[in-house]
């Protein structure tokens, strides 16, 4: 029953359920969860600023206790929870949260790991220098104010920021019916970008990408992949695969997996507790303990590996179970005009140039407003004061008034002024009546004068407008602008880090176990021949070196194994050694199976040039003579876990893999000292998954050493070496073209002297010679120290060896002339190709015998040369 006089309306719950839900959800999309486009800001945190720009704790003054801040903020504008203001003013001060912080927070402000920042009582804050730019000409009438929720005050509805804030800090929130995931980006890509904008209105989506490349994450990290980060910038949906940066490191005898940069948003002891229940469950073998070394130096995290663990299995599994990998979706939805609007890259831009364009606009106008006032004022002053007779007669008029009202209407009347010029006259102090303060107020009018003209021209001037907005940007990137933290692994895209990294010769070198490294080439010294070498390179004991590769670094490398597998790498992702370095497990860098061994790399420009790959073709040779060719195209999509490059019958092995142009001549050479010529086009190409056909005709007891593919016939010569030193250039010419598949003829008359041949190169006068012993020396000599002779000769020595020492290998380099006999020479190398062979011995430095004893063992095999020459046969 109802009261006397009570009026019940009843309402259709429907109606009334579907209203009311309808305001509350346009409610949190307007003014909680949304950011405006133009500042970047939800309400909450528009409110935490203003608030503290009230307070005037700005960067240069002392910290105020941030529950002072939170009880202002709370009563003047933000009538919710004190933890929603609170919360997200130590979100604003949290550097890896922010991209560039708002807040400068003084005590426990929570960490990575999750905890929670001290209560408000605990901590202090003060405003960041950086948003000094966000809240800066507020007080000139920039942008509109509200009522606060009591209509006691009023509050600004957009801030008249300098900082593109939603593209440089980027938000998340979540409204009714929709949500917001924006990135944070790079304060000086943006500026860079937004400039490109205003210079041409017109710029495409693309175009702005060579600004700003990618988001930018306050955690650093790598962005693995661009096709994600194309389609948010295209439409404002995309989805962004982040990784942590990594590196590989020994530790304690074991080899460590070292994360030093986390993905955006990861809470890294939620991770690490994660990792360790995922190792428990034997769902991640091979790790044996996993370390929180991170300190106030920064975030390190080591996963230390069993023995027989190879690391880059156990990390793609680590980026596939845990967060070293996850993914940021963006979804750029902001408030354009008060409604959700979704926004591509372009649309931010252009709607925050278009809120600068305002503020200049209003800015503007209120201090044209200002000059003109005071411009009235001191017309006013100048008409009183001109002259001493005026000044005697205002003063009297002041003087025999009775009130200053009487005063105030005698000066309107006598001297025609206004009532607020008449009003500033009462006001003056007496020293501003002095000849001096005259010439002042003179000349305070002339400067007033030309303001108020710069001003009005600003006004008319469009063009000039948008170059205030560059001038302005240029200087805030100027005072914050900073280095991108976020790496982007382009993995294969079209677009590449090559910019970065310098384009510089480099000398790979692969030990016999399987360590890798890159090294400068200047870090090797060059000599005359026969002189004393110098160490290589410190191995394990029982290792020694292999291979030697001169690349530069932005060139691919294709590993060949000795089962017939190809791997990929780009060179600059080798990691760099000095000389004696002993390199990296290459087992660290590609996923090769443990019992397998590189047996040749092949050195590729890039392979997403379609012409290039479809044009060159790749010649592989085995130890027992079989040859085959494949297109390089069958080698251009680059797999983590290699592909199969050729099938390998039992007791063979692949032993070697070169790059043709389909115009070359292949040459085979064989232990026992024979050799092949024959064209390219002899061998056709073949799919990836053949055998090939055979190459040469092998007696019994020889193998294949090598194989050479020759481009320039008359330039190029052929250099074979044997294992006890022996070495000889001879014309290509010399070996006749034969068919694929014959026994080919004498290359090096071996001995017991000479020692079995080792290894087959085509050179020129100008290239160098690296020659590697079994020792672990390295000796260069330049090319044009080793005379041409004739095929079916032993050669001469080109290294003295100690007893029981051998050469390892041998490898091509260009020779620099101008600095060949200098220590540490940069050696420039356009298209060097080296090549070696298998090895054994200790690390000892040999002592090699001076230069006259070698002169005349050279004069007497020189004599035996022309001996064996002279009764010398060709073998079919």
């Amino acid at each position: 029953m109802h009261k006397e006089g009570e009026r019940l309306i009843p309402i259709n719950i429907v109606d009334e359920m579907k209203s009311s839900y309808i305001d509350y959800s346009m409610s949190v999309i307007v003014s909680r969860a949304l950011p405006d486009v133009r500042d970047g800001l939800k309400p909450v945190h528009r409110r935490v600023l203003y608030g503290m720009y009230g307070l005037g704790v700005f960067s240069n003054r002392k910290y105020l206790k941030s529950a002072r801040i939170v009880g202002d903020v709370l009563g003047k504008y933000h009538p919710h929870g004190d933890s929603s203001v609170y919360d997200a003013m130590v979100r604003m001060a949290q550097p890896w949260s922010l991209r560039y912080p708002q807040v400068d927070g003084q005590g426990n402000f929570g960490s990575m790991d999750g905890d929670p920042p001290a209560a408000m009582r605990y901590t202090e804050a003060r405003l960041k220098k950086i948003s000094d730019e966000i809240l800066s000409e507020l007080d000139k009438e920039t942008v509109d104010f509200q009522n606060n929720f009591d209509d006691s005050l009023q509050e600004p509805t957009v801030m008249p920021t300098k900082i593109p804030n939603l593209l440089v800090n980027g938000t998340s929130g979540i409204a009714v019916g929709m949500a917001t995931n924006m990135a944070p980006h790079n304060l000086s890509e943006a500026i860079d970008a937004i400039c490109a904008y205003i210079d041409d209105k017109e710029i495409s989506i693309d175009d702005l990408m060579k600004h700003i490349i990618a988001p930018d994450f306050p955690t650093g990290g790598i962005i693995y992949g661009y096709d994600g980060v194309r389609d948010a910038f295209h439409t404002g949906r995309g989805r962004i695969v982040l990784r942590a940066k990594v590196n590989f490191e020994e530790s304690h005898g074991r080899n460590a997996i070292v994360v030093t940069e986390i993905p955006y948003q990861v809470n890294k002891a939620e991770m690490i507790a994660r990792t360790a229940e995922l190792v428990k469950e034997e769902k991640i073998p091979g790790i044996h303990e996993i370390r929180d070394e991170s300190d106030r130096k920064g975030l390190r995290i080591v996963y230390e590996l069993k023995n027989d663990a190879i690391p880059n299995v156990i990390l793609n599994m680590l980026y596939k179970y845990t967060s070293l990998q996850t993914s940021f979706s963006v979804n750029n939805i902001a408030l354009v005009k008060g409604k959700p609007k979704q926004l591509n890259l372009k649309d931010i831009i252009r709607y925050f140039v278009e809120h600068r364009h305002e503020v200049i606009i209003r800015r503007t106008e209120y201090e044209l407003k200002k000059a003109r006032e005071r411009a009235h004022i001191l017309e006013g002053f100048m008409k009183v004061i001109a002259t001493q007779e005026s000044l005697d007669k205002a003063i009297a008029i002041i003087r025999h008034s009775a009130t200053p009202q009487d005063a105030k209407e005698g000066l309107i009347t006598e001297f025609e002024l206004s009532e607020i010029q008449a009003q500033a006259i009462l006001d003056l102090r007496l020293a501003r009546l002095t000849g001096m303060e005259l010439d002042k107020i003179r000349a305070e009018y002339e400067d007033i004068m030309r303001l108020i003209h710069d001003l009005e021209d600003i006004l008319a001037n469009e063009p000039r407008r948008y170059q205030i907005i560059k001038d302005e940007l240029l200087e805030v990137k100027e005072k914050y602008g900073d280095e991108r933290r976020t790496e982007i692994d382009y993995s294969g895209g079209e677009m590449s880090i090559e910019d970065i990294i310098p384009n510089e010769t480099v000398v790979l070198t692969i030990s016999h176990a399987g360590y890798i490294k890159r090294t400068s080439l200047s870090e090797y010294k060059v000599q005359s021949r026969g002189g004393v070498g110098n160490k290589a390179a410190s191995t394990r004991d029982e290792d020694f070196l292999e291979y030697i590769v001169s690349a530069t670094n932005h060139q691919y490398m294709l590993f060949f194994t000795e089962k017939g597998r190809c791997y990929w790498l780009r060179v600059f992702e080798i990691p760099e050694g000095s000389r004696t370095a002993k390199g990296r497990a290459i087992q660290n860098l590609i996923n090769i199976e443990p019992d397998d061994k590189i047996k040749a790399y092949i050195r590729t420009n890039d392979l997403k040039d379609a012409e290039y790959v479809k044009q060159m073709s790749v010649v592989m040779i085995t130890r027992n003579g079989t040859i085959k060719k494949t297109s390089l195209e069958a080698y251009s999509r680059p797999r983590v876990n290699g592909i199969n490059a050729i099938e390998i019958r039992e007791n063979d092995q692949l032993l070697g893999a070169r790059l043709t142009d389909g115009d070359s001549q292949i040459m085979i050479a064989t232990k026992n000292g024979k050799c092949i010529r024959f064209p390219e086009e002899k061998v056709r190409e073949v799919g990836r998954g053949s055998i090939g056909v055979r190459g040469i005709t092998l007696e019994d007891g020889d193998e294949v050493v090598g194989m050479i593919v020759v481009t320039d016939v008359d330039k190029e010569s052929v250099l074979v070496v044997s294992e006890k030193g022996y070495g000889k250039r001879t014309a290509v010419e010399d070996y006749r073209i034969t068919n694929r598949g014959g026994k080919g003829v004498i290359t090096l008359n071996i001995t017991e002297k000479t020692g079995n041949l080792i290894a087959i190169q085509n050179v020129t006068d100008e290239d160098g010679l690296m020659i590697i012993n079994k020792s672990g020396v390295a000796i260069r000599m330049g090319m044009d120290e080793i005379r041409v002779m004739g095929r079916n000769t032993q050669g001469v020595r080109v290294i003295n060896l100690k007893k029981g020492d051998e050469i390892a290998a041998i490898a091509k380099v260009e020779m620099d002339k101008e600095v060949e006999e200098e220590e540490n020479t940069s050696v420039d190398s356009d298209n060097p190709e080296f090549k070696s062979a298998p090895q054994t011995g200790d690390n000892a430095v040999s002592n090699i015998g001076n230069e006259q004893e070698l002169r005349k063992i050279e004069d007497e095999e020189a004599e035996e040369n022309r001996r064996i020459e002279d009764d010398g046969s060709d073998e079919e």
